[in-house]
């Protein structure tokens, strides 16, 4: 059976308030074969590590002094950030590295940043 007349058929057998949705998004526009969207526990970056994994490395690997729950929150927050692709991530992890660069060149470290 063509693709165009199961879409239609499905269409046809929906309730009217599911049919004023699809017709709000428009029949074109609406795939009712569209596969799901995997879990985020399963989803990984592009070096193939989930979320999770991500977070305990980096606290496996960094020793952090002072390790608050608004720490915490922040590295798990910039993670899901990863996995959503938003912008907003983007650009704070674009100006760290800028920022790490220009203490480079004062010959400081991110610690002498957070100093009291």
């Amino acid at each position: 059976m063509d693709k165009e007349v199961q879409k239609r058929a499905i269409y046809e057998r929906m309730s009217a308030r599911r049919r004023r949705f699809v017709d709000r998004i428009g029949f074109e526009k609406w795939d009712p074969f569209q596969e799901p969207k995997h879990p985020i526990e399963i989803r990984t970056e592009a070096t193939r590590r989930t979320a999770q994994e991500l977070y305990e490395e980096y606290f496996a690997q960094n020793e952090v002094q002072k390790r608050t729950s608004a720490y915490n929150r922040g590295v798990h927050e910039f993670c899901m950030g990863i996995f959503g692709r938003d912008d907003r991530y983007r650009g704070i992890f674009e100006f760290c590295l800028w920022y790490a660069k220009e203490l480079d060149k004062r010959n400081m470290t991110p610690d002498m940043v957070w100093e009291d």
